[in-house]
């Protein structure tokens, strides 16, 4: 097929149908009305596959690659994972006038408690040389007239299997924001009945940071871990643009002493 498709014959077709429409191009201005609707109906049709084509190149070609869950880890990690909301494309890749509860690929979820939602979340294409995940979630808040906004983000099933009191839980984020905005991650692992929490307030001056949830400091059942995941809680974010470009975890024992 890709002999065929870019052979020396291939490449003369090509270059005929251009020269047809560049020519097509210059006669518009001068046809008829009955003769320029089938015309734009044609180029239409041809600019429908291109798109596709353009959008779908765009979409590989572009750094970092679709499915990357590369990210710099701490020495002895035992698991790391970054969402699938960060690493490839989403069906459908936004929505406006969000309302709470939306789910965004299978681990995200915004949750909110706003009368009239005037939320607009968008899944973008990261393009910078310094961007390590392929994709990233713009969060675009107008009027916002409830009390919390939160993002939840469900951690799997490996992240539990093997965890301990000994570990600490790293989170790396690289997220821009319009104006400043407070930010907190409140991890929360349910055992039996019991869910423990930490909330750690992010670096309001800084786009890409690391924090730590050293489980030394919960009074975790090892033998009852059932379930984890962290908010990402966004105070007074009324007319704000939040990028998140990146958020990945990782896990590893703490050292002995």
């Amino acid at each position: 097929m890709s002999k065929r498709a870019f052979g020396p014959v291939d490449l003369i077709l090509h270059h005929l149908v251009i020269r047809r429409w560049r020519k097509l191009a210059g006669l518009a201005d001068h046809l008829s009305l009955q003769a320029l609707r089938p015309l734009r109906l044609r180029a239409l049709e041809l600019r429908q596959a291109l798109d596709r084509v353009v959008f779908v190149a765009n979409g590989r070609l572009t750094r970092p690659l679709i499915g990357s869950n590369t990210f710099p880890k701490p020495l002895h990690s035992d698991w790391s994972w970054r969402p699938q909301l960060w690493r490839g494309p989403i069906f459908p890749p936004g929505q406006a006038a969000v309302e709470s509860k939306t789910m965004f690929g299978d681990e995200v979820t915004m949750f909110h408690d706003c009368r009239i939602s005037e939320l607009t979340v968008r899944q973008m294409r990261n393009a910078l040389e310094k961007d390590l995940a392929p994709y990233g979630l713009r969060v675009d808040v107008f009027k916002f007239d409830g009390s919390f906004l939160s993002l939840v983000i469900e951690l799997p099933d490996s992240a539990m299997r093997g965890l301990t009191r000994k570990h600490l839980l790293r989170m790396n984020a690289v997220i821009d924001t319009e104006k400043k905005l407070e930010i907190f991650a409140r991890l929360n692992i349910q055992h039996g009945p019991n869910t423990e929490q930490m909330v750690r307030e992010l670096p309001i001056d800084d786009k890409e940071f690391s924090i730590d949830f050293d489980l030394a400091y919960t009074k975790l059942n090892e033998k009852r871990v059932e379930r984890a995941w962290v908010d990402l809680i966004f105070e007074g974010p009324e007319m704000n643009q939040v990028m998140l470009r990146d958020v990945n975890f990782s896990r590893r024992p703490r050292a002995e002493v």
